[in-house]
């Protein structure tokens, strides 16, 4: 049962919950910064290809452990004149050479990873010098009420969503893995406040 739910119902309801518009808005305002060649990690069902710039993007890596869910990206790929490579692999295991990437893109996908220090230190090995790792992250919110929440909620919200964490401080995560945070920006989203204190900007 926890397989089929796995790959036929989760696929589409983290589409859903991920294209909501003011999630969309969110990822409008990061995406379209992104140059050169680019690696996105948590690729998921392309709701970012959209939103990528023919004009400064020349390709795109995606990767993402979901299979299932790059079925829905290819389908968006095929909509945009931008190339896309999408590879089914665990997001801690970047199998490209160092200094590779001008750009990385990383969207509601921390929360996800059993490991993100581990995945952000592999992140910043593919990163050229130079480049930016540019995110938009939901997480640990600064309101003692909404934080107690949010730890509640993880234990029980962790296997309905994907192996999703509402409770991860994003920033603390970034500067573990090795990247100085350039521009942050904070707020909630519309929606329930334990899931939507959303973290944007730009690393390097």
């Amino acid at each position: 049962m926890k397989a089929l739910y796995e790959r036929h119902v989760l696929p589409h309801l983290i589409d859903y919950a991920c294209g909501m518009g003011a999630v969309m808005k969110t990822r409008a305002q990061v995406v379209p910064l992104a140059e050169g060649e680019v690696l996105e990690i948590g690729i998921g069902s392309g709701l970012n290809l959209s939103f990528y710039d023919p004009a400064r993007v020349r390709r795109i890596v995606g990767v993402d452990p979901s299979a299932d869910m790059q079925k829905l990206a290819r389908q968006r790929a095929e909509q945009i004149s931008i190339p896309v490579e999408m590879i089914a692999l665990e997001l801690g295991q970047i199998q490209a050479e160092d200094a590779r990437f001008d750009s990385i893109v990383c969207t509601f996908t921390l929360c996800t990873i059993p490991d993100a220090v581990a995945a952000l230190r592999e992140m910043r090995r593919v990163l050229k010098p130079g480049g930016k790792l540019l995110f938009s992250e939901h997480g640990l919110a600064p309101d003692a009420s909404v934080v107690r929440w949010q730890h509640r909620l993880t234990p029980v919200w962790k296997p309905l969503a994907g192996g999703c964490h509402l409770n991860r401080d994003i920033p603390a995560l970034l500067e573990a893995g090795g990247f100085t945070i350039g521009q942050l920006e904070t707020s909630y989203l519309k929606g329930p406040r334990p899931m939507t204190w959303v973290y944007r900007g730009w690393a390097s």
